[in-house]
């Protein structure tokens, strides 16, 4: 335990900082877990709509400090990736029954 007053101070900004940032990653993971289901299940419209949010989020503890840059970044990068496959995907699925159905 800190003795001096500056490390106690210094104690209590760190467990401050702990919990914020352990929040902003929960809630990063939770929203991307969020994400990725609704691509499984080929709601992409939905997905599209929450994308701004994940973003944001992602923005905020890049800021903060939380997740570094580049992997930000990376990420961004999947899920927009994702999303636009299962898109394609599902156009060329309709495209398929309306062909058939003619």
């Amino acid at each position: 335990m800190p003795i001096s007053k500056s490390a106690k101070r210094t104690l209590k900004k760190s467990l401050k900082r702990r919990k914020r940032n352990l929040e902003l990653k929960e809630e990063i993971k939770e929203n991307l877990k969020g994400i990725k289901k609704l691509i499984a299940e080929k709601k992409t419209e939905e997905a599209k709509k929450n994308l701004p949010k994940v973003f944001r989020i992602l923005d905020k503890a890049t800021k903060v400090g939380v997740i570094k840059k580049g992997r930000v970044n990376r990420v961004k990068s999947k899920i927009s990736k994702s999303i636009s496959k299962s898109q394609k995907l599902t156009d060329q699925e309709q495209h398929r029954v309306s062909t058939a159905r003619s």
